[in-house]
C-alpha cells in the first residue's frame, strides 16, 4: 500500500500505479517553482521548519545547505542521491518513479541556494523504473532547469549509496567510500565542493519552498514536526511504502498497514544500519528520530521491517550480518575481517553448531569494530548486531546450548530453523 497524509504532501497527487506525473500535471497541482531566493531565503525556512535528511544520517538539511553556500571557493555541484542500495527499502524509487518533478524541483532549488553548476542525479541501475521516469522528467523540462542535468546510474551495492562512494563512483567508477580529509563539501564531483542529498529530503523542500514551514510543521505529533516516507515489510496485509506524521506510533503504522500485534514478535526499525526492538517493548513507540534515538533506536531511511511470531530471530540476524559482511568496501579490518567474524559465527549459530566461544566472540567484536572503520559500514553492522544480542539474546543462548531454534523447536545443524 502507499497513501499520502493530506494533499501536497509527498505522495499527493494522481494514483501511484500507472505512468509517472507529467510536467505538465506537476505544474498544475503544485503551481511553478519559486526561487530559492524571494519573499525570504529559501535555506532560513528549511532551517525553521526543522527538515531532517532522510537517507539515513537524519543532518538538519537546511545546516547542511548553509554550510555549502557559505562556502569561500569554488562552483559546487549538487548530488540527488537515489541509489538506494538498502534491500527492503523502497520509498526513493517510489518517488523518482511516480513524483520525478518533485525530485528534479528540490535539485533546481539546492542548486540555486548553493550556487551550484550543476546537477548530478545518483539513481541505483537496478531501479529501473526510477531512472526511465528520471530522464524523461529532465527531457520534459530541460530547458528550464537554468542548470546542466546529468543522470548516473549507480551500480548494484550497498555502500554505493554512501555519500562519498557516490561522490568516487562519479569521478573514477569506483562506487566504494573514502576516508576524510578533504570532506565533499570541499573537494567532490570534478574537484568542486559537492551537496549530496538524498531524493526524498529534496522532493520534501521542493513543497517547503512552496508552502513554507508553517505548512511542513502543521503535521507531526510531538516536538519533531513534519513528515516522512517509511517502507513496511513483513507479516501485514499491506506492505510498502506510506507516509507518515513523525510521532506517530510504531503499532498506528502496523496496524493500519493491516498487522496483528499477535503475529509480530520483533521489529527491524531503519534498516541493515538500524536496530531491532521486540514488539512488545515497543507497541507504542513514537516513530520520531529523537524519541527513538532517546531509546537506544534508529528512524534510519525509514524501514520498519516486521518479523512473524513464527520466523526465528537468530536466524534473520545470520542474514542480514551475512549480507553486511559481503556487501562492504573491503578496504579495511573491521570489514574483512570483523563482519566476516561476526558473519560466520552467527551463521554457526543460527545453524546449530555455534559454540560458547562464537558468543563470547560476538561480545568482543561488537565491542571492538566501531569506531575503526575506514568508512560507517562496520559501525552501522555492528549496531544493528548489538541490538539483536539485546533482543535475541536468549533465542541466541539457546540455539548455542541445545542446536535447536527456540522459536521454531526444530533440530538445527543443516540449515533448518
Amino acid at each position: 500500500m502507499i497513501s499520502s497524509l493530506t494533499a501536497n504532501r509527498l505522495l499527493a497527487g494522481p494514483p501511484l500505479s500507472g505512468d509517472p506525473e507529467s510536467y505538465d500535471a506537476h505544474r498544475a497541482r503544485l503551481g511553478p517553482l519559486p526561487p530559492a531566493y524571494g519573499n525570504g531565503d529559501l535555506i532560513t525556512t528549511l532551517e525553521t521548519s526543522g527538515l531532517l535528511g532522510r537517507g539515513g544520517a537524519g543532518f538538519p538539511v537546511g545546516k547542511k545547505w548553509r554550510a555549502m553556500a557559505g562556502r569561500k571557493t569554488g562552483r559546487a555541484v549538487v548530488v540527488a542521491n537515489g541509489a538506494e542500495g538498502e534491500p527492503p527499502s523502497y520509498k526513493d524509487r517510489t518517488l523518482m518513479t511516480y513524483r520525478p518533478h518533485l525530485v528534479l524541483d528540490g535539485a533546481a532549488l539546492a542548486a540555486e541556494a548553493v550556487d551550484a553548476d550543476e546537477i548530478v542525479l545518483y539513481i541505483g541501475e537496478e531501479h529501473e523504473d526510477a531512472v526511465a521516469a528520471m530522464r524523461r522528467a529532465v527531457r520534459e523540462r530541460h530547458s528550464d532547469l537554468r542548470r546542466p542535468v546529468r543522470l548516473v546510474e549507480a551500480p548494484i551495492g550497498y555502500v554505493a549509496g554512501e555519500a562519498s562512494a557516490a561522490v568516487h563512483y562519479i569521478n573514477v567508477g569506483d562506487a566504494r567510500p573514502t576516508t576524510t580529509p578533504p570532506r565533499m563539501s570541499q573537494v567532490g564531483v570534478g574537484g568542486n565542493p559537492t551537496l549530496v542529498q538524498n531524493v526524498e529530503s529534496l522532493a520534501a523542500a521542493a513543497l517547503i519552498a512552496r508552502f513554507g514551514e508553517d505548512w511542513y510543521r502543521s503535521a507531526g505529533r510531538l516536538a519533531r514536526k513534519g513528515t516522512a516516507l517509511v517502507t513496511v515489510t513483513g507479516p501485514v496485509r499491506e506492505q510498502g511504502v506510506r507516509e507518515i506524521e513523525l510521532g506517530t506510533p510504531l503499532g498506528e503504522v502496523i496496524e493500519t498497514s493491516g498487522g496483528r500485534r499477535d503475529d509480530i514478535s520483533a521489529v527491524v526499525l531503519g534498516g541493515y544500519f538500524g536496530t531491532w526492538t521486540r514488539l512488545d517493548e515497543s507497541w507504542d513507540l513514537p516513530l520520531d528520530p529523537d524519541s527513538m534515538y532517546a531509546e537506544g533506536l534508529t528512524f534510519g531511511c525509514g524501514i520498519i521491517g516486521t518479523l512473524g511470531t513464527g520466523t526465528c530471530g537468530v536466524s534473520a540476524t545470520a542474514e542480514i550480518m551475512g549480507f553486511m559482511a559481503r556487501e562492504s568496501a573491503g578496504q579495511c579490518g573491521p570489514c574483512v575481517y570483523g563482519l566476516g567474524a561476526i558473519a560466520e559465527a552467527m551463521r554457526r549459530i543460527a545453524h546449530g553448531t555455534g559454540t560458547d566461544d562464537d558468543l563470547d566472540g560476538l561480545y568482543r567484536w561488537v565491542s571492538q569494530v566501531p569506531g575503526r572503520g575506514a568508512c560507517h559500514h562496520p559501525d552501522g553492522a555492528v549496531q544493528l548486531m548489538a541490538s539483536a544480542m539485546h533482543t535475541f539474546g536468549d533465542d541466541i543462548g539457546y540455539h548455542v546450548r541445545t542446536g535447536r531454534c527456540s522459536v521454531t523447536r526444530a533440530r538445527l545443524g543443516n540449515g533448518q530453523g
